[in-house]
């Protein structure tokens, strides 16, 4: 589940994975929540799972509490 999220913050934050996967993964609440947290804190991480979650953590205070509670919701 936790790296169906991580795709998901993937797909929002820097387009299409390099999987060649067009399929969005997760909920569109949860795609929603996090997507303006990804964008503004966490470009650099663009297609790195491990980065952006990294990224979301490290922001935590910032990121809102939308996208706080999606990852809360997935163990992070």
């Amino acid at each position: 589940m936790l790296q169906k999220f991580l795709l998901t913050v993937v797909l929002v934050g820097g387009g299409l994975a390099r999987t060649g996967s067009s399929q969005q993964q997760g909920t569109p609440q949860e795609r929603a929540a996090c997507a303006p947290a990804v964008r503004k804190f966490c470009k650099s991480a663009n297609e790195d799972t491990m980065r952006v979650l990294a990224c979301l953590q490290a922001n935590r205070a910032k990121i809102g509490a939308a996208c706080n509670k999606v990852l809360v919701s997935h163990g992070q």
